[in-house]
Formats: C-alpha cells, structure tokens, sequence
C-alpha cells in the first residue's frame, strides 16, 4: 500500500507540474498593450519636440491679420544659430522678418533670432496643440504652423512600417522603373475628386481638380473641400494644378508650390520624398 500511496504522490507532483508548466503562456495578454498603443497613430505628434524635428517649413502669421509668410528652417549652422530661409516678400509683409537671422531649439520652445542671436520671436506650444505662439516686443502676437516639417515624419515602428518602407524603402525600385517612362508616357491626373492620404493616415482631405488648363494658361483650378482633416494642407492652400514632363504640380494661393509624380492606378506621390508621405489617389464621389 505504501508503494501504491508513494506512486500516487508522484504521479501528484508530475502533474502539478505540467500544470506550472503550462502556466506561463497566461502573461501573454501582457502583449495586448502595445496594439493599443499601435492605435494611438490617429493622434500623430505635429509640433517638435527636439531641434531635428523643427527642421523643415512652417507658416509663420500675424494673429488678428492676413500677413504671413513661407518659412524654411534648416539644419546648417551660421554665425546666427542655424540658418532661417524666405522669400524676399516677407520683409514686407511682415516688417520683423527683416531683422531674422537664424533659429535655435532651445527646451521645447523655438527661437527666431536677430544676427546678434538675440531672440526676437520665442515660439511656445499654443493650447491647441496645432501650432506656436510669440508674442513680439511691441505686443503683436504671432502664430507658427507645421507645414512639412521632420516631426511629421512617422516613426519607423511595426505599426507604421508598412507604410513608410513602401515609400522611402521600397519605392526607389519599383518607383524608378516607372518613373523613367512617365516622362513621356504618363498622362496627368483627370479631372475630379482626389482623396488626400497622409503620415499613414487616409482620406484626411478631399481635393477636387478642375479639367486641364485651357491654352494660354498655366494652370487649372484646384480646390480643398470643407472638413479637412490636416492643417497643414489648409494653410498651404492650394488653388492651382498643372501637368507637365511627368510631374504634377500643386500650386498655393501664396505661391509655393508641391511636385508629384505617377505611381500607378490614379495615385500620385510627393517628389522629392521629403518628411511624412503624402499621396493624391482619385475616388468616385
């Protein structure tokens, strides 16, 4: 009997075991939050939170006015901090750029300052999250909008990676095959409805092009629809198109202006391929 109580306990123990043995694939639930966490890509960051994320062009307005101004903040250094590009224009419309030498990332705040780097604009995190606000010395308010800038950029994580690599990774190979061609047989966009994809996220604005430009004229008229999801492509603007050497140009009310090319079934992608992907694809109304 005893032997028979011994083989018992045995018996006991190996299948307590097993059960502990079995056990530990329960944590896997514990690999549920980084889905959620996948998930937060909606709420993509706009603003900088470090000097190479600042890095690209912004929109740079009077508050309470229709003055504003194309601003390029690049990463090169100069005897001013790092170096500030826009256009002539500017100056005049918005007399203080005149004095702009450079930028500087300090913290989390953007600086534009004067050629002797004292700052004449300090840029903070407005409460709406979209943009930066400074106030000048003699008490104007300014407001500083992402157009395409590095912080757009997605990041390079399992959730965004099927996005990104199609078109920094992949799309050299498969892009400059066609590419090569469109310069002569690629025919430009037709007129109609255009949904606008950005950073990963679809049909965040909806643009509706006119047919092509009649002779004598350089372009034809494009126009953003209401809810547009994406600020920055609100405060580009763009009112014109044209086509011409394969390239899809985006023209903005201000001037400045955007190149695509074809990719293949009624899609069209920024070119260069510059900061988050941006794509033009056509759809039905």
């Amino acid at each position: 009997m005893t032997r028979i109580a011994l083989a018992g306990a045995l018996a006991l123990l190996a299948l307590t075991a097993a059960q502990a043995q079995e056990s530990p694939p329960e944590p896997a639930p514990a690999t549920a939050p980084p889905e959620s966490g996948g998930a937060v890509s909606p709420g993509l960051a706009t603003l900088p939170t470090t000097l190479a994320g600042a890095a690209g062009t912004w929109d740079l307005s009077l508050e309470g006015g229709r003055r504003r101004c194309v601003l390029t903040l690049a990463m090169e250094t100069g005897p001013s901090g790092r170096a500030a590009r826009f256009p002539a224009g500017c100056r005049r419309a918005l007399p203080l750029m005149a004095g702009i030498g450079g930028w500087l990332f300090t913290g989390e705040t953007l600086r534009l300052v004067d050629r002797n780097l004292r700052p004449m604009l300090i840029f903070a995190r407005s409460p709406d999250g979209l943009s930066l606000g400074a106030t000048a010395e003699n008490g104007e308010r300014y407001n500083l909008v992402p157009l395409q800038i590095a912080a757009m950029q997605p990041p390079a994580a399992a959730g965004t990676a099927t996005v990104t690599p199609a078109a920094q990774g992949d799309a050299p190979p498969t892009a400059t095959t066609p590419e090569k061609p469109a310069e002569t047989s690629v025919q430009g966009p037709a007129p109609g409805l255009y949904a606008l994809d950005r950073a990963g996220q679809k049909d965040v604005c909806r643009l509706d092009f006119s047919p092509s430009p009649d002779a004598g004229k350089d372009t034809a008229p494009v126009r953003v629809l209401p809810d547009c999801r994406d600020s920055g492509i609100t405060v580009f603007d763009p009112v014109g198109w044209r086509f011409a050497n394969g390239h899809l140009t985006l023209k903005a009310r201000r001037g400045h202006a955007v190149n695509l090319v074809a990719i293949g079934e009624g899609r069209w992608r920024r070119d260069p391929e510059i900061g988050a992907p941006l794509v033009l694809r056509k759809v039905e109304p």
